[in-house]
């Protein structure tokens, strides 16, 4: 093992909770820092503009800017291939790599290992976004097999206003999809304020949460040759 390793976090430009959470999460671990690049979004919809932001070329400037770093990883922060599709981060983890030459992952694509490393396909999901939105997630995995038993949304489209949803929300909106007994549950959005809630929820309900902050990290460390199992304290994912 290297004496340090640098992880590389693309974050939306106008999020304010993945950054302070990713350091939290990983701040015990002395080999470890996050760096953070950001790119543009400000509205999460599927109107046309909204979904051009995730366009993979404003990513990959960004995701340059964390090369000059020397960053070990890059893992993109973010949930957009809820709705725009799995294959999307696919083709950015791909594009990542060959233009960096830096090992790469997304929250979605850790969250959908996480998954099948424990064989869940009754999942409960818990996001700010609108209905459409919700629906677009809910169907894209129920295409690769995992049913969206419960879910609870906001109707919220202002990316910064994620960041406003206060603990009780989450708590009852987790409670509420907790009624279906899911396999797993998924706070759906990195600018939530949720993963600090994993130790808590889950000894309440006794059922995981897989917050995507979270599992940006999982990725990460796993993709820069760290165990996951190193990190306490925030939901039972990190020992999977």
């Amino acid at each position: 093992m290297t004496s340090s390793i640098r992880l590389g976090v693309l974050t939306p430009s106008s999020n304010t909770a993945l950054e302070p959470l990713t350091s939290a999460i990983v701040a015990p671990l002395a080999q470890v820092s996050a760096h953070f690049s950001r790119f543009k979004v400000t509205e999460i919809s599927l109107r046309p503009d909204a979904l051009g932001q995730f366009n993979d070329s404003h990513i990959l400037a960004a995701a340059e800017l964390l090369a000059d770093a020397h960053v070990d990883v890059i893992g993109w922060s973010g949930t957009s291939s809820g709705w725009l599709g799995f294959d999307a981060d696919r083709r950015l983890v791909e594009r990542i790599q060959h233009h960096t030459g830096i090992p790469a992952t997304t929250a979605v694509l850790a969250l959908n290992e996480l998954l099948a490393l424990k064989s869940i396909d009754r999942l409960g999901l818990v996001s700010p976004y609108t209905t459409d939105v919700q629906q677009r997630i809910v169907n894209n995995y129920a295409g690769i097999g995992v049913e969206v038993v419960a879910e609870q949304h906001l109707d919220i489209c202002v990316n910064y206003d994620f960041a406003l949803v206060t603990r009780d929300q989450l708590l009852g909106m987790m409670r509420q999809v907790a009624l279906a007994q899911p396999q797993a549950m998924t706070t759906f959005c990195t600018n939530l304020r949720a993963a600090p809630l994993a130790e808590a929820i889950e000894a309440e309900l006794g059922i995981p949460l897989l917050d995507t902050v979270s599992t940006t990290v999982w990725g990460m460390l796993r993709a820069a040759g760290l165990a996951p199992s190193a990190i306490r304290g925030w939901g039972q994912l990190y020992n999977w």
